[in-house]
């Protein structure tokens, strides 16, 4: 298997793993909320994540990005997890996939 697709593959183990994490306010992922703006995999399998809150003064602003690099660093092969918050550009609806607008009762 090539670096390329160890990156691929180990990327896609981690939206995985995001896809099981949930913001406790909104009965859906953080990944389909539109929360995890970027997912860059290193050649030497650590894994940067940039994401948001649904807030600023989300109530959860500290646990939830312990429990996303909990989990990512539970994937086998990943080195280490480094999760950045970001509120630029801030959340909004039009940023949940259309699972996730499914799964609310949007569509």
């Amino acid at each position: 298997m090539t670096e390329l697709s160890n990156n691929k593959a180990l990327k896609d183990a981690v939206i995985e793993v995001l896809r099981t994490v949930f913001d406790p306010e909104v009965p859906v992922n953080i990944y389909e909320l539109g929360l995890v703006y970027e997912i860059n995999v290193t050649d030497d399998n650590q894994v940067h994540i940039l994401m948001t809150l649904t807030s600023p003064n989300c109530p959860v602003a500290e646990s939830l990005p312990m429990e996303v690099s909990k989990k990512v660093q539970s994937i086998p092969g990943v080195k280490e997890a480094n999760i950045e918050l970001t509120f630029e550009p801030p959340w909004d609806e039009d940023m949940i996939s259309e699972e996730g607008k499914f799964e609310l009762g949007m569509l």
